[in-house]
């Protein structure tokens, strides 16, 4: 596998086939102590974050209060249930990936953007910082309007953040959420099993404001609510 190939998403053709059976992963947060698996409590509400090695971007949300549970994993590929080590070879498509699970009465999806925009480097491509490939790469995978809505909306605020200070573009992925495959085991708040572990998680020292999505947000409900 060559280093260009690593920094090129695979086609539907050449991607590795993967398997069958899911990942056995841990019943219950290492930190958290709630399930790690669906079902999850009524009223809460999902979405997953790419941003780079996910050892470090799971323990950014598990600290945050209204956040229910988090898990390690691979998303926004072709590869069915793939190994790590598949991934980091980049013939999956796969990103690494936090699934968060929360209770939006007691954390804003705005807050949890926040922390996305402010915690990693979302201009570079298929790398953050040393770590490079496309399970590197930038992304939300949303699952609802709204949350697309404002995902998309927040990216704009940040860009003109980041073009004042000489950033490029923003190469974040903004989708619809597709199957969420758990990483192994030993992935899984691998930072408060190994406290001083790897953690090239870092952001740009710029931040995102997300006081202009607040109308925004208002605007958006009233529009979801109109439509249904």
């Amino acid at each position: 596998m060559s280093y260009t190939s690593k920094m090129e998403l695979p086609s539907a053709a050449t991607a590795l086939p993967g398997r069958t059976q899911t990942m056995p992963v841990p019943s219950e947060h290492f930190v958290l102590g709630q399930p790690l698996l669906p079902p999850f409590p009524e009223g809460t509400k999902m979405v997953q974050f790419g941003m780079g090695c996910f050892w470090g971007a799971e323990r950014r949300f598990w600290e945050m209060n209204g956040v229910l549970t988090t898990a390690a994993g691979y998303s926004g590929g072709i590869t069915e249930n793939p190994s790590y080590e598949e991934v980091c070879s980049g013939e999956t498509g796969h990103t690494e990936t936090v699934l968060v699970v929360y209770d939006p009465r007691q954390v804003s999806f705005t807050a949890l953007l926040k922390m996305f925009w402010e915690s990693h480097d979302p201009t570079q491509g298929m790398r953050q910082g040393n770590d490079l490939g496309t399970q590197y790469r930038s992304a939300i995978y949303t699952f609802d309007d709204e949350q697309a809505e404002l995902a998309r909306a927040s990216k704009g605020l940040f860009q003109e953040a980041l073009t004042a200070v000489g950033f490029g573009p923003i190469t974040t992925e903004v989708q619809a959420s597709g199957p969420f495959y758990y990483a192994e085991h030993f992935h899984q708040q691998y930072l408060a099993k190994v406290p001083n572990g790897y953690c090239g998680l870092g952001g740009t020292g710029v931040g995102c404001d997300m006081a202009p999505l607040a109308e925004f947000q208002a605007d958006s409900q009233t529009e979801l609510g109109s439509i249904s």
